[in-house]
């Protein structure tokens, strides 16, 4: 009866997309996270886990995306096409007045939730190794 609840859940994830349960179930599974703890090392061990979705072009992957991200209570949905890595992360803008000041981008405005980003493969690099940075502290 449990796994009949389970199916149940994932059934009703992106409705608009037929089948693809183990995409689901991995969305669904991303999205409730883990627990974090520290090992016997004294290491912390992060709790929340990386999606990564790859697959031909027309195979939903972006309405999956939209969707992960209308379920999260705090979650940003950008896209990497001409995404720097200044921009998911911070930029410095200067005001009017003359002063700087930082300005948090889209993997700092989803702390704690879910940073969603469409054609990861159109980031730059350069760029995308300082989002991977920021990935492996989180």
């Amino acid at each position: 009866m449990p796994l009949k609840a389970r199916d149940e859940i994932v059934a009703m994830a992106c409705p608009s997309l037929a089948g693809m349960y183990l995409v689901k179930l991995g969305l669904l599974l991303t999205l409730i996270g883990g627990v974090s703890h520290t090992d016997a090392s004294s290491m912390r061990v992060r709790g929340e886990s990386h999606l990564l979705l790859v697959g031909d072009a027309g195979t939903g992957k972006s309405a999956l995306l939209r969707h992960a991200a209308r379920l999260s209570p705090r979650s940003v949905l950008t896209t990497g096409i001409g995404a720097t890595s200044a921009g998911l992360t911070c930029t410095a803008i200067r005001e009017p007045g003359g002063e700087w000041m930082l300005e948090a981008g889209a993997l700092v405005l989803a702390d704690g939730g879910v940073c969603a980003i469409d054609e990861f493969d159109s980031i730059r690099e350069h760029d995308r190794g300082a989002i991977h940075e920021a990935m492996e502290q989180q």
